[in-house]
């Protein structure tokens, strides 16, 4: 298992799923991915996104005007 990070600050929705999908493409089932953010809407994007494609959503992390997002994935 690898822990890889994906920085998606100062990206608008769509842009922070695209990226967080173009990168889950690129690692291994079991892997971990933390999603940086600073657009609101992930917090709903990313986690309907991993739902859909069968990512399990580990943890929510809000910080003043950061988001992030860390995926397991399926």
């Amino acid at each position: 298992m690898k822990k890889e990070t994906l920085n998606a600050k100062r990206l608008l929705c769509p842009l922070p799923v695209i990226r967080t999908q173009d990168k889950v493409k690129t690692m291994q089932t079991g892997d971990v991915l933390e999603v940086v953010c600073t657009d609101p809407g992930v917090m709903q994007d990313i986690p309907a996104w991993c739902r859909i494609n069968g990512h399990k959503v580990l943890e929510t992390l809000t910080d003043e005007m950061e988001y992030t997002i860390i995926v397991e994935v399926g």
